[in-house]
Parts: C-alpha cells; structure tokens; sequence
C-alpha cells in the first residue's frame, strides 16, 4: 500500500481511548451512551477495528466532542505538528475520499488529483 505513505500515521483508537480517559469515562460510559459494544470500542481501542465515520461520530458526541477533534493533531506528540484543524465537513469529505481511494490504482489516484488541483486552480480564488 504505497499510498499511506503519503499520510501521516495516526491511530484513531489510541487517539479514542486518550479523550475517553481525559474525560473520566469508562468504556461501558461509551456503551451506554452509544448503543455500541463494549467489546467492540476495546476492538477500536486496541487498533483491530477502525470504525466508520457514522461510528466515529457516534463515539464524538458520547464524549461531547467534535467529529474533528480526533482528527486534530492538539494533545498529540505525534510529530505532526503544523497540521490544519479540519472542520467536520473537510473530515467527511476527506473521509469519503479515504474510503473511495482504496479501490484506485496509482494512476487512478494520480488523475484524481490531477482533476482536483485543476478544478481548485481555476476558481479564480
């Protein structure tokens, strides 16, 4: 998978569980307030399930938080300093993208991008 490389790496379980416990809650709190399987956030947690963004927002707003905070690098020692905070909008499309972008070959990715810069360029902003 040559395309991750050009993302920074984040683990969006590890980044769940560290505002969980900022916030004092347990998993069992998330369950409660979710609908979701204790068993199944631990699998999120732990990095062997990465869930939807309908189940990430879902999760966010148990912990009164914006979608976009676990996409934020604040409170994070990840060496990614410098990164923009994305709204929630930009998060789904990003997200969209994401999911879309693993069935695209190099070249496919290439086009897109290609598509995309030409579309923002003549916006004339």
């Amino acid at each position: 998978m040559a395309h991750s490389a050009m993302l920074p790496t984040m683990n969006i379980g590890e980044t769940i569980r560290n505002y969980r416990l900022q916030k004092g809650m347990s998993q069992g709190d998330i369950e409660k307030r979710t609908g979701l399987l204790r068993c199944y956030l631990s699998r999120v947690e732990n990095g062997h399930t990465i869930p939807s963004l309908d189940t990430l927002s879902k999760i966010a707003g148990a912990m009164d938080l914006p979608l976009s905070q676990f996409f934020s690098d604040s409170n994070h020692a990840n060496g990614s300093k410098g990164l923009p905070q994305l709204s929630d909008d930009e998060v789904r499309f990003l997200s969209q993208i994401r999911r879309y972008a693993t069935n695209l070959n190099d070249s496919d990715r290439k086009l897109v991008l290609a598509m995309v810069r030409k579309m923002a360029s003549s916006t004339g902003r």
